[in-house]
């Protein structure tokens, strides 16, 4: 009889959040103890009425009374903000802490369940992008695993299994392209939402859709790959295949290469990071070698998809400037999906934030949310100026 593992999931109403809610459906001994969600009243309590946790975080404190009515008929804990957050992110019972919020917020959490003592199903990139040097050191001195679960940084940890790092060459970090692959700046000029959200392989919340299609988001991974495995910059080299079925390749000091391949399933990597280092039969489509004719290879363009070239600069230059590109990303990409700025002011305004932001070298939590806050207030002050 297998012994229940406990998971505690923050970001449960979001894409990796739900996809993780269809795995627990499939293995009954996952328990979940604790869920989350940024505003979605809605789902959240449907969760919590089929899933029983012992406490449940709206972040949204605007939003606790209706979370507290919808489920007064429950014994289930309600909480909200960032407090809340940290309280389900350390809840005692919780084995594993599935971090799936989108953005900054991801950080006090994580740093609260590592101290906590719990393992990490990491899914909430911007963590180790702003403060990966906090977060890693820290995982390593309370023994706690950090488990990925991006598809290319499982796919690194998978190729990984029984090498050391000390013999890798190079990561070889493949991404698809996304849907504009080709274009010249000129042609994404008048690039509209509906384009942008339209992925050619992967389904996705609407923020990674779009950091996707910029290529912000191979950027970001980049920077988190660093830490995760850690490896230098320079050691990482992106590569287009997109096809999506390379998830990603470690290339080992003797040329060899190993790579982790699948059709793009989201699940896979988050059962991956959940029963590690046990693998799970996982229904779903399977890659047909007999009708596969070809995987390619390119190279990415960094003239015309600027994202990337920035992340890769902001990583060289480190500090606080990772920060600073993430935070102008966020907020931006929140501007294009109100439809309040042109696809292309997405890369410009992180551009203009990583040029004007006060270069701090090793900045603590407090100094890497002050980042945020002052990346925002240039964006707004730009975008105020030129509207006079």
């Amino acid at each position: 009889m297998n012994i229940k593992k406990n998971i505690s999931i923050l970001g449960s109403t979001g894409s990796i959040g739900t996809q993780c809610l269809e795995i627990v459906d499939d293995n009954d001994d996952l328990n979940v103890v604790a869920l989350s969600a940024g505003s979605n009243v809605t789902l959240l309590c449907e969760q919590a009425v089929k899933y029983k946790p012992e406490i449940v975080c709206i972040y949204d404190d605007s939003k606790v009374t209706d979370v507290k009515d919808k489920l007064k008929d429950t014994d289930i804990k309600v909480v909200s903000g960032m407090d809340g957050l940290i309280e389900i992110a350390t809840v005692e019972s919780a084995d594993v802490v599935l971090t799936s919020v989108v953005g900054m917020i991801g950080i006090k959490p994580t740093i609260a369940a590592i101290n906590a003592g719990k393992d990490i199903a990491l899914a909430n990139k911007e963590t180790l992008v702003c403060a990966g040097h906090i977060i890693m050191p820290l995982a390593r001195k309370k023994g706690v695993k950090i488990l990925p679960v991006d598809s290319e940084h499982s796919a690194i940890f998978q190729s990984l299994n029984g090498e050391s790092n000390e013999k890798i060459d190079k990561i070889l970090l493949t991404a698809s392209g996304g849907p504009f692959r080709g274009y010249t700046r000129e042609q994404m000029k008048n690039v509209t939402l509906a384009d942008a959200l339209n992925h050619p392989n992967w389904s996705m919340g609407k923020k990674i859709t779009i950091d996707s299609s910029t290529m912000v988001n191979k950027g970001l991974e980049v920077m988190e790959a660093r830490w995760l495995f850690d490896v230098s910059i320079d050691d990482i080299e992106v590569v287009i295949q997109p096809q999506s079925l390379i998830h990603s390749m470690v290339q080992y000091v003797d040329g060899a290469i190993i790579a982790q391949l699948g059709t793009p399933d989201m699940r896979l990597p988050i059962q991956y990071a959940l029963f590690y280092p046990e693998r799970r039969f996982l229904k779903g489509d399977r890659v047909d070698f007999k009708t596969l004719k070809s995987i390619t290879f390119d190279t990415p363009d960094l003239d015309n998809f600027k994202g990337l070239y920035l992340a890769l600069a902001a990583a060289r230059r480190g500090g606080n400037i990772p920060t600073a590109f993430n935070a102008a990303n966020e907020l931006a990409v929140s501007k294009f999906l109100n439809e309040e700025i042109k696809y292309l002011e997405i890369v410009d305004l992180i551009e203009y934030v990583m040029n004007n932001i006060e270069f701090i070298d090793n900045p603590d939590v407090d100094q890497i949310l002050d980042t945020e806050k002052k990346a925002y207030e240039l964006i707004n002050e730009k975008l105020d100026n030129n509207r006079k």
